[in-house]
């Protein structure tokens, strides 16, 4: 039997899911530094749906990407750190421990 993950293990979990597989595609796919709340409903969908997931896990991996200061919230409108647009303009991977050195910087 699998024991349950403490709640910040979840919380990582989480924000390491919404940041690799919603947050920094859309960003490429978009091309462009924000993203609306809607671009991010819309493919949290599609995402959700493909991997059978209920739309609460990533709802909560975005607050907690906003709460880790890695994403700007403005409105209805998100945006990435400062740090992370040199990897958006080359269209490179960026993954979570990547986000979280970058942003961590002083």
């Amino acid at each position: 039997m699998l024991s349950e993950k403490g709640k910040y293990a979840s919380a990582t979990q989480n924000r390491r899911f919404v940041w690799s597989e919603i947050v920094w595609p859309l960003i490429l796919e978009i091309n462009d530094v924000s993203f609306t709340l809607k671009q991010f409903q819309e493919k949290r969908d599609k995402i959700c749906e493909e991997n059978n997931l209920s739309i609460n896990v990533p709802s909560r991996g975005l607050a907690s990407l906003i709460q880790k200061g890695i994403l700007l919230k403005e409105g209805n409108l998100y945006s990435i750190h400062y740090r992370l647009i040199p990897y958006m303009r080359v269209k490179t991977t960026c993954d979570y421990a990547t986000v979280i050195h970058e942003v961590r910087q002083k």
